[in-house]
């Protein structure tokens, strides 16, 4: 296990108010507190949350997240509101020869529908389709999860096809959405 103190911090500042920071293990007492506070919403989208059950889960996901991102494998931010946690952006999978990122992301229900999503997403896939990481820009979600359908949509993403109940959530399958965007 690694010293916190040690850890390399990558940071996208978005604006004045929202900064993206790289996935640390000094945050996983927060990271934990706001799954919780969130769990029962994100379980209507996600299927991980029900797995968080301690802070030893979040420090064992830091961590693994912590090793993907600096290898280039995935990218874990989480979302600073005013200093405030408030979410978390991630390049769930980078396929390296592919040049292609999947991108995952989730809000504290408090502050959804302010835009953070929106401009986080264009922030990070620019910085990284310039430094050469990624040109395709991936996103899949349920078809019933309209919030990240639109998300999609008015950042530029186009619907590409539909996956017949490839997602199991909450006991059963579901169609998925997928929408890409190419940089470059």
């Amino acid at each position: 296990m690694r010293d916190s103190e040690n850890w390399q911090d990558d940071v996208i500042n978005i604006d004045d108010h929202i900064t993206l920071h790289s996935i640390n293990e000094r945050y996983v007492d927060e990271i934990f507190a706001l799954v919780q506070k969130n769990k029962a919403w994100l379980q209507t989208a996600m299927d991980w949350p029900r797995f968080v059950l301690s802070v030893e889960d979040s420090r064992k996901m830091a961590q693994g997240n912590y090793i993907l991102h600096h290898r280039g494998y995935a990218k874990m931010f989480l979302i600073f509101q005013d200093e405030k946690m408030v979410g978390v952006f991630s390049f769930n999978q980078i396929e390296p020869t592919n040049k292609t990122a999947y991108i995952g992301y989730w809000l504290d229900k408090d502050v959804l529908g302010s835009g953070i999503i929106s401009r986080a997403l264009d922030a990070v896939i620019h910085k990284y389709a310039r430094e050469g990481l990624a040109r395709r820009f991936v996103i899949k979600c349920i078809v019933s999860n309209v919030a990240s359908n639109q998300v999609a949509l008015r950042n530029g993403f186009l619907l590409e096809g539909r996956l017949k109940q490839a997602e199991f959530l909450n006991g059963e399958f579901h169609d998925q959405n997928i929408y890409a965007r190419i940089i470059g």
